[in-house]
């Protein structure tokens, strides 16, 4: 039987939650399989153009040593010197949605509660661990905006994430940090962090704050969704236990010396260049979404992805694959609904065609 779950609102008068029960297990790359791997991809938010050409050629090197196991403590050292913090507070997984499960299966919990509409594979895994799980549901009215008395004082696992994914609203740091008590978990998934210029707002980087955890993944920025790396920031205790549940080498070979080199002085400069590229790309994008009166666009936006409001998304999103674009369907996410839909941020050209193509399809719609 599925395990059940508790809606908790900011107000008693926010959305009502969606009929049927959202798919928690669809995602964007959905949308862009088999003979639909043509369409110009505005579903999956990965940065187009990677990875580039110096970490394949790194991943490629790797392959020499691939007789022999996987050794993660050189790509745990350079990650914890990327965050300031000991290798005992770093645990390296095959992707951030290994972490998920691995929270849900090792950590103890009451009351989980899970803060949407954010990437539904926490709850998942939850649910799968056989949780009841709470939800906190946030109002657009708000913006999508945390009120950490929103969340039940009883919840001892608390999961969120900043940027959020759909929302692309980024949380203030200090508004996280509220969340954080004795006898909780508070689970901050900064999947997306690397794509926000000065990755303000991140708590990576915290030790004064009990219970936090954080997720980081190495998949969006560098183009590494099929290698599978991602890593756990937490204290040594809680590190401990969730690599008690890890299976022997989760992480291989070449995706350790990506998780390496995409650390370096070098890498690191890269992604904060291509963060400043995405936020002037989300600019223009979202002043062209701005052309169109019926669209409304969730933010202020700090991610690689916009939420938009729209009547007749489901007729829009199929118009769209019709004239080559995949977008994601935002129904599937707790607290939204189907008059929402997710765009990820391209180039300038590329958003140009979307917004021509957009047009055409607004106007029979």
């Amino acid at each position: 039987m599925p395990a059940s779950t508790e809606s908790v609102r900011l107000r008693e008068s926010g959305p009502a939650d969606p009929a049927p029960e959202p798919d928690l297990r669809h995602h964007g790359d959905a949308e862009v399989r088999g003979a639909d791997a043509g369409l110009t991809d505005l579903a999956v938010n990965v940065r187009t153009g990677t990875p580039p050409a110096w970490l394949k050629d790194r991943i490629a090197a790797s392959l020499d040593g691939l007789a022999a196991y996987p050794d993660g403590r050189a790509a745990r050292r350079a990650i914890a010197a990327r965050h300031g913090l000991p290798a005992e507070r770093v645990l390296l997984t095959s992707g951030a949605a290994e972490a998920f499960v691995l929270i849900a299966r090792a950590l103890p919990a009451r009351r989980p509660v899970v803060v949407h509409p954010q990437f539904t594979e926490p709850e998942a895994a939850l649910r799968d661990a056989g949780y009841d799980v709470g939800r906190v549901l946030l109002d657009e009215r708000d913006g999508f905006r945390l009120d950490p008395d929103a969340v039940p004082r009883d919840a001892d696992l608390v999961v969120v994430g900043n940027p959020t994914n759909p929302t692309s609203v980024l949380h203030p740091a200090a508004v996280l940090a509220r969340l954080a008590r004795p006898g909780r978990t508070l689970v901050v998934d900064e999947a997306f962090m690397d794509a926000v210029p000065g990755e303000r707002e991140s708590l990576a980087g915290r030790t004064d704050l009990p219970g936090l955890v954080v997720l980081r993944s190495l998949t969006k920025t560098w183009g590494l969704a099929g290698l599978r790396i991602g890593y756990v920031l937490a204290a040594e205790d809680t590190i401990a236990t969730l690599e008690r549940a890890q299976p022997l080498w989760p992480v291989s070979s070449p995706a350790l010396a990506a998780a390496e080199a995409c650390c370096a002085p070098e890498a690191l400069a890269e992604a904060a260049a291509a963060a400043e590229e995405i936020a002037a790309d989300r600019a223009h994008l979202l002043a062209r979404l701005g052309e169109f009166g019926q669209i409304r666009v969730a933010g202020p936006a700090a991610g690689p992805f916009v939420l938009i409001r729209l009547p007749g998304a489901a007729e829009v999103r199929t118009g769209l694959r019709e004239r080559g674009f995949a977008v994601r369907r935002g129904d599937t996410f707790p607290g939204l609904g189907p008059d929402w839909l997710r765009l990820a941020v391209r180039d300038r050209a590329t958003t140009d065609r979307f917004a021509a193509a957009l047009a055409e399809v607004l106007g029979r719609v």
